[in-house]
């Protein structure tokens, strides 16, 4: 009986995260970028402070942690182009920053630690090579 209540209780905390604080953010890249921002990159735990005044520590990560891989699916089963106008959008929001994390991120790379914990490597692999070409997209574009 404890398994069913946790399941519904991961459940509960999906659902509020999704409908709550998910849907506020206009872009599938964007959420990625946020859900990754609540994990610490050394432990690679999830912190978010609403859901754990909530929900209980182990429905939180796991209900996060779902939400992350689903994200980055999602992601990755859509075409190249929708990603291109999707990534465009999240980083749109930083105005005229917006060349500069294009930059930083195609010189740094870290964009690869965008993808959970877990994630099975060919994933991340294909992950971080859309990731390389949207950014040679856009500098290219830039260049034009």
């Amino acid at each position: 009986m404890e398994t069913l209540d946790h399941f519904h209780q991961n459940r509960s905390v999906v659902e509020d995260f999704t409908s709550k604080t998910l849907a506020a953010i206009p872009s599938d890249f964007g959420r990625l970028c946020y859900v990754n921002s609540l994990k610490d990159p050394d432990s690679g735990q999830y912190k978010h402070d609403g859901l754990a005044d909530l929900y209980s520590e182990s429905s939180v990560q796991a209900a996060l942690e779902q939400c992350h891989g689903e994200l980055l699916s999602r992601i990755l089963e859509t075409p190249l182009q929708d990603q291109e106008r999707d990534l465009r959008k999240c980083l749109g929001t930083a105005g005229d920053g917006f060349w500069n994390i294009v930059e930083s991120w195609r010189e740094t790379g870290d964009y690869r630690t965008m993808c959970p914990q877990g994630l099975p490597v060919y994933l991340n692999e294909l992950f971080c090579s859309n990731m390389g070409a949207l950014l040679e997209i856009f500098s290219s574009n830039r260049a034009n």
